[in-house]
């Protein structure tokens, strides 16, 4: 389970990435106005950013849905992991005599 879930997060975590990457700056077009290039408006047009905003946003909440789940996943198996190494020093412990010193194996 936490394999899938780690490849679902990295594939997100690419997206997110180009996503925010392709979206227009705010104050991309400003600069456009005094030296060259063809905008609408002083403060920009909105264009498509309206609809990458709204798919940015969507994958931004199933990131952070997936690393929350992988923060859960991964204390869990932390659990178990620290009874499993735990529970061989306490029996070693428990065999010994009390006077007598542990040496590490």
């Amino acid at each position: 389970m936490f394999q899938i879930v780690l490849a679902i997060h990295l594939v997100i975590a690419f997206i997110l990435i180009v996503l925010v990457l392709l979206q227009h700056g705010k104050g991309a077009d400003a600069g456009a106005n005094f030296g060259g290039g063809s905008s609408q408006s002083v403060f920009g047009s909105s264009g498509s950013s309206g609809f990458l905003l709204k798919v940015t946003s969507v994958v931004a909440v199933v990131f952070f849905v997936t690393s929350l789940t992988l923060a859960y996943l991964g204390a869990q198996q932390a659990k178990g992991y620290e009874s499993v190494v735990t529970k061989p020093v306490t029996q070693k412990l428990e065999e010994t005599a009390p006077n007598t010193p542990v040496v590490p194996e």
